[in-house]
């Protein structure tokens, strides 16, 4: 996060429906969490849980699969603040 100017141990996220939820960014360099612009080379528009969404990869890491990991994935996101 240094090379955008950004320090701090988590993420906040809000999604356009004031859905919020908070990730350590460890999480992002331990499991290659995704911050996803596009979908098939084109971008999401807010149908298509765009304009971004952080996805966890829950095929390649079985214990991503519980509730905790699912709630911090959020789509239609707003703002993400580094904290």
């Amino acid at each position: 996060m240094e090379f955008v100017g950004a320090s701090g141990t988590n993420v906040s996220v809000m999604a356009l429906n004031n859905y919020s939820s908070e990730l350590p960014l460890s999480d992002f360099v331990h499991y290659g969490v995704i911050l996803a612009l596009k979908k098939d080379g084109a971008y999401m528009s807010v149908a298509e849980k765009g304009p971004l969404f952080i996805i966890y990869p829950f095929d390649e890491h079985s214990e991503l699969n519980s509730e905790l990991y699912y709630s911090r994935s959020v789509w239609q996101i707003r703002r993400i603040t580094v904290e």
